[in-house]
């Protein structure tokens, strides 16, 4: 071997140490450096025409391991997602309190019935006043409960949107840095600076979202979703939009071509998985719990209210929007009924009495007057007058006196009226404790031959959506020419220009529309758009029907105590109508609590509850409803809490894991450090040997 031969090797040798030595130089300095992976320079042997002629840096990478870092990732992207999630229950849980405090939600709903026990016992006006204040108070917080989670609802939206512009930014600098580490990979240089770079930022990307991390060949990063799914690393980075307008929010996702798609369930984790299933799943099922409960409240309360009078009775009655026009509302009626003119005094004047099967109307016992749905209310006016009157609109009738005479109504104890499982009075809402914004019953009391109240070309629009809530299309009906229910019925459950391939309607005895989707299919139905109006009350489909979790829990929201009652608390109905009593006698006592003890037994009164939120379809009483209620939130919350800390260790324990291999060790830098040296020290002392050969070599030719 030459001297210069020897010469070189040993030059390649201190270069080699030197660059082995500056990176131990970086580790040690980046010790303490959050997310920094430690790099090591790999030697090889340098070989020409089958000799050695030294050493070089074959390539200086970054000690990642593979296993580590995706266990780590799947981790951090599972704490993130258990943690936004508890902390949003957490709060939607605070908004009903405590069940045990008195001053939590539930403890309103018990303050109702206490309150009408009271009253019951010891009627005075001051007990009216109370427990028509407890009634508004419990129906106050509904709506701020309901107003709050819809708050909680929007800031998650917001959340969403700002994590999204996060995430487009970070797919982008990882693409980015791509370039980078290939152009150092190219030319040998040291690319893992920007590997470290692009490290750190895959680390706080899957905090947002689950990602799968793979490897370029020139050492960067390909990043996929849960699916595989290229978000950045090949031709581009994608992008990710969000539309909260819809029933449930969408997050989309457009790759670097242009083309789009609903990312939907390649999204199970991290951040924006918590959130988005906060949006569409778990806030949505504390709305609608809410919405059953407070629903269940007013109809229990209304539909005892209606049973009882006022003493002295009112002379106006008005009720509510059923979303019907009378003739069809009153086809479905059977039973008898029996209005009352009542004399200031408490006499009982004149008395309606109302036949639904017979479909005759008699006054004081006299002769029967047939009437048939169309004729009803001119039937009621003349057997009314001169005393009083009825109207019909917008949906609502109306009686009202048209001198000093009260308004009192009675069902028959043996065939009472009924339609829909209520009473006349009840159905009407003529006698109503709480009033609502908008209709909210949705037992129509509607059959199949019954007439739609819609004209044809109108049309509703129905979205479609996985369980994921990712919109598969959206169907507009329009209504037909056929103008009954059951022609309504054929155009929603059409095949074509229906949802029929997703599931269908039903009516059931009551008069309910609800929406079964095929078995297994896990499909949910909303209402994108209504333009549809009954042509007697100008309500639409949806608000007839219910359809839609967002129609069902603006219910919420909507209801208070009627205004007049909370004006003047003696027109509470406290007081039993009694027909049987002799002429010249009072039908209406005036110390009569018997409106007041039922009130008071309302929370025991069996509801039947629809299926929302979890919670089973059935029937159960308002008490043991808002108890479940509680025990589902709870449940959830804690849940959630506990998510969050299995999640938390299960990250911490993969993080510390993943540092331990990846991260700086200062021992193992020190041994490094000491070998490199000696390296360095061996090549140095080789050239100096060098340099006296050749100085030897020199000395003996001499000048």
């Amino acid at each position: 071997m030459s001297l210069n031969s020897i010469l070189g090797t040993a030059n390649s040798g201190l270069q080699t140490a030197q660059a082995q030595l500056r990176v131990v130089s970086d580790n040690v300095a980046n010790v303490n450096t959050p997310g920094y992976v430690r790099k090591t320079a790999d030697a090889q042997s340098r070989v020409v025409a089958g000799q050695g002629t030294g050493v070089g840096i074959a390539q200086i990478r970054n000690v990642i391991d593979q296993f580590l870092q995706a266990a780590s990732l799947g981790a951090a992207a599972d704490a993130t997602k258990a943690s936004v999630q508890a902390s949003t229950l957490d709060q939607a849980q605070s908004l009903f309190g405590d069940p045990s405090a008195a001053g939590s939600y539930f403890s309103t709903l018990d303050r109702v019935f206490t309150a009408f026990s009271t009253l019951a016992a010891n009627p005075t006006t001051a007990g009216r006043s109370q427990a028509l204040s407890q009634v508004g108070a419990f129906f106050n917080q509904s709506a701020s409960v309901a107003t709050s989670l819809a708050q909680l609802s929007a800031q998650t939206d917001q959340k969403i949107g700002a994590d999204l512009t996060e995430v487009n930014s970070l797919l982008s600098q990882i693409d980015a840095l791509n370039s980078d580490i290939s152009r150092a990979s190219v030319s040998n240089g040291d690319a893992t600076g920007s590997q470290n770079q692009q490290s750190q930022l895959i680390d706080r990307l899957s905090a947002l979202i689950d990602v799968k991390v793979g490897a370029t060949p020139q050492g960067g990063a390909v990043i996929r979703a849960s699916d595989g799914t290229v978000l950045a690393g090949q031709n581009g980075a994608s992008t990710l939009s969000y539309d909260a307008s819809g029933p449930t929010g969408q997050i989309t996702l457009t790759n670097a071509n242009g083309a789009s798609s609903a990312l939907g369930s390649r999204l199970t984790s991290g951040e924006l998985g918590g959130l988005l299933s906060l949006r569409n799943t778990d806030l949505p099922a504390v709305q609608s719990q809410l919405s059953e409960l407070t629903s269940g409240v007013a109809s229990e309360l209304n539909t005892i209210h209606n049973k009882y009078s006022a003493a002295p009775p009112p002379t106006l009655l008005a009720g509510r929007n059923i979303g019907l026009d009378l003739p069809t509302a009153i086809s479905g009626f059977n039973g008898k009924t029996t209005i009352a003119e009542v004399a200031s005094s408490g006499a009982l004047d004149h008395r309606i009495d109302i036949d639904f099967d017979a479909q005759t109307i008699k006054v004081d016992g006299g002769a029967a007057t047939g009437f048939t749905p169309a004729t009803f209310l001119s039937t009621l006016n003349t057997a009314l007058s001169p005393a009083a009157g009825a109207s019909f609109s917008g949906g609502a009738l109306k009686l009202a006196s048209t001198g000093t005479d009260g308004l009192a109504i009675q069902d028959d104890a043996t065939t009472p009226a009924g339609k829909a499982g209520k009473g006349f009075s009840d159905f009407f809402g003529l006698n109503d404790l709480v009033s609502s914004s908008a209709v909210a019953d949705y037992n129509t009391g509607l059959k199949s031959t019954d007439a739609s109240g819609f004209p044809a070309g109108q049309s509703i629009t129905l979205r479609v959506a996985d369980a994921s809530g990712v919109r598969l299309q959206d169907i507009t009906v329009a209504t037909p020419a056929g103008a009954t229910v059951a022609s309504l019925l054929g155009a929603l459950n059409a095949p074509s220009g229906g949802v029929g391939l997703y599931g269908s309607f039903a009516l059931d005895a009551n008069g309910a529309l609800a929406f079964t989707a095929n078995t297994g299919s896990g499909l949910t139905l909303a209402v994108a758009a209504d333009n549809t109006a009954n042509t007697a009350t100008g309500t639409s489909i949806s608000q007839i029907f219910g359809i839609g979790a967002a129609q069902r829990n603006s219910r919420a929201a909507g209801y208070s105590v009627r205004s007049d009652l909370l004006q003047s608390p003696s027109k509470l109905a406290l007081s039993t109508l009694n027909l049987s009593a002799p002429v010249g006698t009072s039908v209406l006592a005036a110390g009569d609590t018997s409106g007041a003890d039922a009130l008071g037994q309302a929370g025991l009164a069996s509801h039947v509850f629809s299926a929302v939120g979890g919670l089973a379809a059935g029937a159960t009483t308002l008490s043991d409803y808002a108890s479940n209620i509680a025990a589902a939130i709870a449940r959830k919350s804690a849940a959630a809490d506990t998510a969050k800390t299995q999640a938390g260790a299960v990250s911490t324990e993969a993080a510390a894991r993943r540092t331990s291999s990846e991260g700086v060790n200062l021992d193992e830098e020190l041994i490094n450090l000491t070998t490199f040296q000696q390296a360095y020290n061996a090549s140095a002392r080789l050239v100096q040997a060098s340099r006296d050969l050749y100085n030897t070599l020199l000395s003996i030719v001499g000048p």
